[in-house]
């Protein structure tokens, strides 16, 4: 994530401020600009083209900062979003920010990195559309189809994410996580198109053609195979071939986030992932070193390994592939 800095006084700004603790400005995002604008007490601002756009009309319902259009519309991150818990769902409405902060985060994300995303009011055979259910009072499965990814807004409640955490098995859950995993299945359908992607996708994550429900009874069952961590990033990956590409796709954009963050922010002088030859080399010349120090920086605070994952040699041809088809 970008260091932003208020145009107004040059304080240093996070991504979701909606206003400068320095000088008091009210904030928007432009994405557009990719940056983070001052607004009028009306919440517009007004580009170099004296283009007037105005804050989402999704302030007050989640926090969203980010620039519309049209007065009184909702920004283009908002339009992602297909599905909404119902106002009188107090808890789901609760939880449903934290939703909608990760969903913002992914967007400016796949903008950084050159994936198109393109929501479904615009493209309803090939867009993307998110729906964000509550499971208060049913019950919400995680989950990407055609298009349309689901997510259990329980899981912006830290206490039972970790409760599942820990009932799964798992090293690491977060709703980013969630949301850059579900993503991955949606552009393997987009971007895995033609013989030779095909192939080469099936070379390495092998045949999807499998029974998946076949394959989720088999995991859940048997558990994954002797020595899975060889080969791949976590045992979930191991289910089906389906998996290990959104586990992969997970990772690499876990891995190019947190490798700008660390740059913008001084920790490391590197370019942009965007600017190596090969994603191997980013993550054995830069993200392997980082994460050591990451790791001991949580241990030095009595926290658990910020990445607690190791990544093995064919899971770097697998994350090469997954970089490659960037536009």
């Amino acid at each position: 994530m970008k260091a932003f800095r208020c145009r107004v006084c040059d304080n240093q700004l996070h991504f979701e401020n909606s206003s400068c603790v320095s000088c008091g400005s009210p904030l928007g995002f432009s994405r557009e600009e990719r940056a983070i604008v001052p607004v009028d007490g009306l919440g517009r601002y007004v580009d170099a083209q004296g283009l007037v756009w105005h804050r989402c009309r999704h302030f007050d319902l989640h926090g969203c900062t980010w620039l519309s259009r049209w007065q009184g519309g909702q920004c283009s991150a908002c339009d992602l979003t297909r599905t909404r818990p119902n106002d009188a769902d107090t808890d789901g409405m609760a939880l449903y920010p934290a939703a909608e902060r990760a969903k913002r985060h992914l967007v400016y994300e796949l903008d950084t990195l050159g994936f198109a995303v393109h929501d479904k009011g615009m493209d309803p055979k090939g867009g993307l559309a998110f729906d964000m259910l509550s499971s208060t009072h049913e019950q919400v499965t995680i989950g990407h189809a055609d298009g349309v990814v689901t997510i259990d807004l329980a899981e912006g409640d830290a206490a039972y994410r970790e409760r599942v955490r820990l009932q799964l098995g798992e090293p690491y859950r977060t709703m980013l996580g969630h949301l850059r995993h579900e993503v991955g299945h949606y552009y393997e359908w987009q971007l895995v198109r033609g013989d030779d992607l095909m192939a080469r996708c099936r070379a390495l994550f092998g045949d999807e053609s499998q029974d998946y429900q076949a394959a989720i009874d088999r995991h859940y069952a048997d558990g994954p195979p002797a020595g899975w961590e060889d080969r791949y990033l976590s045992s979930y990956a191991t289910m089906h071939p389906f998996e290990d590409f959104a586990e992969t796709w997970a990772h690499f954009l876990h891995i190019s986030d947190t490798i700008e963050t660390a740059g913008e922010y001084g920790l490391t002088a590197v370019a942009p992932v965007t600017a190596f030859s090969t994603f191997r080399d980013v993550v054995t010349g830069v993200w392997a070193p980082l994460t050591v120090a990451l790791n001991m920086i949580n241990r030095s605070m009595g926290k658990d390994d910020l990445y607690p994952f190791v990544i093995p040699a064919p899971v770097l041809d697998k994350l090469e592939f997954v970089a490659s088809l960037r536009r």
